[in-house]
């Protein structure tokens, strides 16, 4: 464009976005989270649903795929994460991020091995931890900007608050909370409880 050398991307037509979050250690292990579901308003991520929900099996062996590849040929040592439009005529890779990411948060109370525990154990040449969930569904929620009323998070058994004592500021990502659930029908009230830590539109 004008004498410059650009890049052009095209729009994506997508269905939703998705993310895959991988660990690899120094013994080239590789373990793998499931695929999950993110929401974003305004360019911030808002809330993640693990493991994504009607995800063809073949998505899921592709993800991880262009994962596996990606850990391989850059020797990465830790957490990679891939964030992904779902398309109808497949996946695409839109970003990735060579570290733990907000939409592997779930995995504190949703995986047997959160994303945090087992970076430090492939930095360390440690063994890699089960990354499998321990729930049938689990949420995280975002909150942004304001801390908001955090004691409905506490009043639910199923609800796990984190906050990162940082100052209110708008956008400003000041914690999250994580929802485990045994049922779609728990999830969708627990998130319905939690609805005002979410964007209204």
């Amino acid at each position: 464009m004008n004498g410059v050398e650009s890049i052009l991307e095209g729009f994506v037509n997508f269905k939703r976005e998705l993310s895959l979050i991988a660990v690899r250690g120094v013994d080239n292990d590789h373990k793998y989270y499931p695929l999950v579901e993110n929401t974003h308003h305004n360019g911030i991520l808002r809330l993640t649903i693990a493991p994504a929900q009607d995800i063809d099996p073949v998505l899921q062996e592709t993800a991880k795929d262009y994962m596996h590849a990606l850990l391989d040929e850059m020797g990465h040592v830790g957490v990679l994460t891939i964030e992904l439009f779902e398309t109808d005529n497949g996946l695409v890779v839109n970003e990735m991020a060579p570290r733990v990411h907000n939409s592997g948060h779930w995995s504190i109370e949703g995986a047997n091995t959160s994303q945090f525990e087992n970076h430090v154990r492939a930095i360390t040449d440690m063994p890699l931890g089960d990354t499998t969930p321990t729930h049938a569904l689990s949420a995280m929620i975002n909150i942004i900007g304001e801390t908001g009323p955090t004691d409905i998070a506490l009043g639910m058994p199923n609800a796990h608050l984190h906050l990162y004592d940082k100052e209110e500021r708008a956008d400003r990502k000041l914690g999250h909370i994580n929802i485990t659930a045994s049922s779609q029908a728990e999830l969708d009230s627990s998130i319905e409880k939690l609805s005002a830590f979410l964007p209204k539109s």
